[in-house]
């Protein structure tokens, strides 16, 4: 089955490119994973449909059985609902919200792997940013990402901004058309989610990212991969400052 990345083009599109096959042997708690991280991450937001169960089986490479021993889980944990009827499916109904910050233990091994998390930022997302800057973009894809930055643009609630903040990441990851790059920035931004919830909101630090963000894109769209790379470069050490200087 093919795993190659398709240009997010709704909250499905980007959904489907997120998702990737299962690998190992534990394919209840992989799917349970990757379809929770990406509700949280706002891929599937509050009120989405997540897609038919059949393409999300093929899309994930595991049987159906394991699919809804998955979505009863998380049924369970409240993140998504099953309707019946003409206009049901499985829908989203996670809220975004700021967890408390009490919540975050920051253990010596946590810390640490938070560092590395930003550590491995600083690696794919410049790339990421350079690669999609070097594709020919198609009209359609060039809309999305203009949607995309207006969405996190345009976001006034903390939480909502931080889930509209991760779908720009990850719909420019889509751009590339690399599965492994959609799959790696899929990661560091749940590491960064993480992270983000751990520290106070800062109006300064959104305004300062809302424009380093509107580089980014203006980057991409006028295919300039230098420049995309080193606006991502400046983001992700931005980004990275404040949050060592917040969490260590």
């Amino acid at each position: 089955m093919s795993t190659a990345a398709r240009p997010a083009e709704s909250a499905g599109e980007l959904g489907v490119a997120v998702l990737h096959a299962v690998r190992g042997q534990h394919a209840f708690e992989a799917c349970v994973e990757q379809l929770g991280t990406a509700i949280r991450l706002g891929v599937f937001p509050h009120g989405s449909t997540l897609p038919p169960e059949r393409e999300l089986a093929t899309r994930m490479n595991v049987s159906r059985a394991t699919l809804r021993e998955a979505m009863a889980a998380l049924r369970e944990a409240d993140l998504v609902e099953t309707r019946r009827g003409r206009h049901g499916g499985t829908v989203v109904t996670l809220t975004p919200k700021l967890p408390a910050r009490s919540s975050a233990r920051r253990t010596a091994d946590r810390r640490a792997d938070w560092l590395d998390t930003l550590d491995f930022r600083r690696i794919v997302e410049p790339g990421a940013a350079a690669l999609a800057a070097s594709r020919e973009l198609t009209a359609p894809q060039r809309r999305t990402l203009e949607k995309a930055h207006a969405v996190v643009a345009g976001a006034t609630k903390p939480a909502t901004h931080r889930q509209a903040d991760s779908r720009f990441h990850l719909t420019i990851a889509t751009l590339t058309g690399s599965a492994r790059a959609v799959e790696a920035v899929t990661s560091v931004q749940a590491g960064l989610h993480e992270m983000l919830g751990a520290i106070p909101v800062l109006g300064t630090n959104i305004d300062h990212s809302d424009r380093q963000h509107a580089r980014i894109v203006r980057a991409v769209l006028a295919g300039d991969p230098a420049t995309a790379r080193r606006a991502m470069e400046q983001h992700c050490d931005d980004t990275a400052a404040l949050l060592r200087g917040l969490l260590e």
